[in-house]
Order: structure tokens, then C-alpha cells, then sequence
């Protein structure tokens, strides 16, 4: 008896070292037997959707997802699941999986990146160097500062564990506050987010985008930190009131910000945060890694396995 069919839509594309080619490789290089059809375009996946049991997506035409009749299960390249149409998803009981987890080590270390230029000053000893200018400046230290995570799921507690192997504090929230989290040295419901803020030298916003979380830092929320916070975030865009932390950040009512998404991507030639010097900004990419290829697969191997064998209860990353 064959498997089920595996489509690889056109939405895996070349970014964070990953495109459709590497990770069909690494999934044939763990698993031979699986049958996997690559689709460079919607038309490409239009011909064969019929015959699908299981697309590895990370987005999916309205169109596309009505001709796709034997589809049974999707997993996504990505932390989130955002970009997916789940109220219909969920309605045709198609199972879903993402691949968090997959990005936590490479998003922890730019975030400690993100801390370190601004506790360091590093920006200063760049602009001195483009200069030519010999200036030597006083700077700080993590070790002793807060860090408030919020959103502690894989990549938030992989950032816990760097922060606090540097010696920082680290407090954040969480939907489940009975897990016992090492490098966290206090847990909070999502309702006591102003308990993080408050006290938190540096905040970073690593939460899934949901109805419940969108809008969810609003100017109330901004105005709470200390006006020495660098307030950073990786998860997405619209999770944030953007024009509130903008004239936060003009006003220099917090330290600054460091942002890896925005509300419209890619940002606009004419956005103020380019020109702010309190600002890091990195394009989407706190994932990217040349290993992004294989942690995915491997994501998608174990749950290929617990499908083939109707255990979807035992499948990891399952969102519905």
C-alpha cells in the first residue's frame, strides 16, 4: 500500500537558507519512501491537488484550498500559522502542525544580539569606525538587568536560557504558569503583562499573533515601561500599535527598539523608524540559519511517522 501524497507548495521559498529544493532534500534524506511532488507555482499544485493528503505550507490560496478535496493534514515551515486560512481549515478537520521550535536557537541569538549592541553601545564604535575617530565611551552590562519575555514558548525560553547564562534576570508570561521553567526566574498570566513591563530592562514580544494578542502592546502599554527599556520584537507586526512605539521612541520615552517585523512588510521607504537612531531594524529574518532546512524536516519526519500511523495525537507542534 503507498503512503500518503506530500505536496511542497510554492509558498517554501528561498529565504532563511530554505527553499523548497533544501528541504525536500532533507526530508528524502531521512525518509526515501515518502512521496513528495514540489509545486513552483499555484497552477503547478492546482494539476495534481486532487490526489493530496498532506501540504508542507506556509500559505495557501483560497482557490487552491477548495481543489485540494483529499487534504488531510498541512504543516508549516513556520513558527506560526498566521498566514493560513484556519477557520476553514479547522471546519474541514484538516489537521495542523507548525514547525516552532525550529527557529529558537538562531531568534535567541540575534535577540541577545539585539541586547548586546544596545548594552554595549555598539552602534557608537561603528558610526567611530566609518569616521575614523578614536573615542573611547563608557558602556553597560547585561549581567543584573531584567529581561521580560513575553511569550514563553520555544523561542522566548531558548532566549530565557541565553539571557540568563550571561547572568541577566529573566521574568515573562506564559498561558500555562504551573510549568517549571529554569532560566525564568518568574512566570505571569497573559493578564499580568503589566508586571513585566514595569520592571523589565529589556522586553521582547515573542507571543503568536492571535485575535487575542493582536494590538495587544497599545500606547497604555508602551507607557508603562521604564523610560531605560529597549523593547524588541520577533513575533509579528501586528502585535503592536506601530505608531505609538514610533512616537515613543521619537519622544525617547523608552531607550529604544530593536524590530525584525512589522505591520507592512517589507517596511516602507518612508517609515520614521528608518531614520531613528534608537532603532535596529533586521528584515524578517530571525530565523535564518543554514540549519533551518533540517530542524524542519526533521519537524515534518517525526509527524509524517505519527500520520502514516493515526496517531495525530502524538504529532508535534499541533495547532488544530
Amino acid at each position: 500500500m503507498s503512503g500518503p501524497n506530500v505536496l511542497i507548495h510554492h509558498s517554501v521559498r528561498g529565504t532563511h537558507w530554505m527553499n523548497a529544493e533544501s528541504l525536500r532534500t532533507e526530508i528524502l534524506d531521512r525518509d526515501g519512501s515518502i512521496a513528495l511532488t514540489l509545486a513552483r507555482t499555484a497552477e503547478e499544485a492546482a494539476e495534481i491537488a486532487p490526489s493530496v493528503d498532506v501540504l508542507l505550507s506556509s500559505y495557501v490560496e483560497p482557490w487552491l484550498l477548495e481543489e485540494l478535496s483529499s487534504l488531510r493534514w498541512i504543516q508549516t515551515p513556520s513558527a506560526g500559522v498566521d498566514t493560513l486560512d484556519t477557520e476553514t481549515i479547522d471546519a474541514r478537520d484538516v489537521l495542523l502542525t507548525s514547525a516552532a521550535g525550529a527557529h529558537a536557537q538562531p531568534a535567541a541569538e540575534q535577540v541577545l544580539g539585539y541586547m548586546l549592541t544596545f548594552e554595549r553601545r555598539l552602534r557608537k564604535s561603528f558610526e567611530n569606525q566609518r569616521r575614523g575617530n578614536w573615542e573611547r565611551y563608557r558602556a553597560g552590562e547585561l549581567a543584573g538587568k531584567t529581561l521580560g519575555v513575553i511569550g514563553l514558548g520555544e523561542i522566548g525560553q531558548r532566549t530565557a536560557e541565553l539571557a540568563a547564562s550571561v547572568g541577566m534576570n529573566v521574568i515573562g508570561t506564559k498561558q500555562d504558569t504551573s510549568v517549571d521553567i529554569e532560566a525564568v526566574d518568574t512566570i505571569y498570566e497573559p493578564d499580568e503583562l503589566s508586571s513585566v513591563l514595569v520592571d523589565s530592562a529589556y522586553v521582547l514580544v515573542s507571543c503568536p499573533l492571535t485575535e487575542e494578542t493582536r494590538g495587544m502592546i497599545g500606547p497604555d502599554e508602551i507607557g508603562s515601561m521604564r523610560d531605560d527599556a529597549v523593547f524588541m520584537n520577533v513575533a509579528r507586526g501586528e502585535i503592536v500599535d506601530e505608531p505609538a512605539l514610533v512616537e515613543a521612541l521619537q519622544q525617547r520615552t523608552i531607550r529604544g527598539a530593536a524590530l525584525d517585523v512589522f505591520r507592512t512588510e517589507p517596511l516602507a521607504a518612508d517609515s520614521p523608524l528608518w531614520d531613528l537612531s534608537n532603532v535596529i531594524i533586521t528584515p524578517h529574518n530571525i530565523g535564518s540559519s543554514p540549519e533551518l532546512p533540517g530542524r524542519v524536516a526533521e519537524i515534518f519526519v517525526e509527524n509524517y511517522e505519527s500520520f502514516v500511523n493515526e496517531s495525530p495525537e502524538r504529532m508535534r507542534n499541533r495547532v488544530r
